[in-house]
């Protein structure tokens, strides 16, 4: 709480130094004004009122400077923190389990517990570090992978028994698909990238419990369209845009209950791009939850592509 009030303090002096010098700019401009004005003098008139529009400019836009980059380092300052608790917290499960089985003679089921939750941290872990990396080279991951046939519903799939192992969920509770049966020449890496984000985000942010529908349809001849809906809290129509910015993680609230570095979404809508698709959250049905709709352009598998264009009903 300290912390989060020490960070409008920040916010307040830039705005208070741009409303005093405003006030006084505008003061002075119409003193002068008026005395110009009394003298006839019109030439100096329209020169002091181009002069407070540029001086009043100057202002306003080193303040909107200053703002943002306050907003920027703020954002910055609750990624390190955000990183430095992720990093932490499995290696200290990893720490924890192998001192236990250094030091106790445990039997063979409650060994195997052990080793599967040291793989659930591990796995954690790696991913955590991937997607570290993956932010700096994002062009090059758009680039140098090849495009390969692909498997919609499995890969999707794949990427929900996934997150329901990293959250410690049961696939059959939290998931349902409606998604056809679709074979894409894509590059899977960005696949993995975009849709693996996504449908962890669901599960983390989908309720409690959470409940994600994911949907998949062949959209004309050479789009597909993913949507993936939970049924959590939604996102607020005024942080829409926002949360596909870098290290952006939403209300103050929501740093405090949910694990994560603010890097997801970024790297969903800066792959969607690359790919030159496009990436829209909507609410969900009747108001509960977020769905995220994913338009990308693709080519189907040549013995996928007449069945295709019949769904479709192209």
């Amino acid at each position: 709480m300290a912390n989060f009030r020490r960070k409008r303090s920040h916010l307040k002096l830039p705005i208070w130094t741009t409303v005093v010098l405003a006030t006084l700019n505008i003061t002075l401009m119409v003193v002068l004004i008026v005395q110009l004005a009394r003298h006839n003098l019109w030439l100096g008139l329209i020169l002091v009122s181009i002069a407070l529009a540029i001086s009043l400019f100057g202002i306003s836009f080193y303040s909107f400077l200053t703002i943002k980059e306050i907003q920027l380092n703020r954002r910055q300052s609750n990624f390190v923190d955000s990183v430095t608790h992720e990093l932490k917290t499995p290696i200290a499960a990893l720490r924890l389990y192998l001192d236990t089985l250094v030091m106790r003679d445990i039997g063979p089921a409650e060994r195997r517990e052990f080793y599967e939750t040291m793989g659930t941290e591990l796995e954690r872990l790696d991913r955590l570090i991937n997607q570290l990396l993956e932010v700096g080279r994002l062009d090059a991951i758009g680039t140098q992978t090849e495009p390969e046939n692909v498997d919609l519903r499995k890969l999707l799939k794949s990427h929900a028994e996934l997150a329901c192992r990293h959250h410690k969920r049961l696939l059959d509770e939290v998931f349902t698909f409606d998604v056809a049966a679709l074979k894409i020449h894509s590059r899977r890496m960005l696949l993995d990238m975009v849709f693996g984000n996504l449908i962890d985000n669901a599960v983390k942010y989908g309720g409690d419990p959470p409940k994600v529908h994911v949907t998949a349809l062949a959209r004309g001849r050479d789009r597909i369209l993913v949507r993936i809906r939970d049924h959590g809290a939604g996102i607020p129509v005024d942080q829409r845009a926002r949360i596909f910015r870098l290290f952006f993680r939403g209300s103050d609230e929501l740093q405090r209950t949910r694990k994560g570095t603010g890097l997801g979404l970024y790297i969903v809508r800066t792959l969607v791009g690359i790919m030159k698709g496009k990436i829209v959250v909507t609410d969900g049905p009747d108001d509960v939850g977020s769905v995220f709709e994913v338009v990308l352009p693709v080519t189907f598998a040549a013995a996928e592509s007449e069945a295709v264009s019949e769904k479709s009903g192209v």
